[in-house]
């Protein structure tokens, strides 16, 4: 008996873990994200831009998750529709890992 509720517990525990951890996009490339969102997105979000600043800092890792699930870009501009899914993906890959309360927050220099 004791050793089935352990087992329970343990299972449960890794559940959690496991359940709460990242979630961004699968199959993203941080890297070609980097890449893209210096070429796509900063010509608009760049320090005094009438788009006004952003950088993976501007959003926690689950405020990128939500833009990337709900809104994406309320104005939708031409350069975004633009992308594929996949270039997409690897855009949330970047902005998620580099989000202000990630291990590696990052502005995107």
């Amino acid at each position: 008996m004791m050793k089935t509720t352990h087992s329970i517990g343990l299972g449960l525990l890794l559940g959690l873990i496991l359940g709460s951890s990242a979630m961004a996009a699968d199959g993203g490339n941080p890297k070609k994200g980097k890449h893209l969102y210096k070429k796509e997105c900063k010509t608009c979000h760049s320090k005094g831009d009438a788009a006004g600043e952003l950088t993976p800092m501007s959003k926690t890792m689950a405020q990128w998750d939500r833009f990337f699930e709900k809104d994406m870009h309320k104005g939708k501009p031409e350069v975004f529709q633009k992308l594929s899914e996949q270039e997409l993906k690897d855009v949330q890959q970047f902005l998620y890992d580099h989000a202000a309360d990630s291990d590696q927050p990052q502005t995107c220099g």
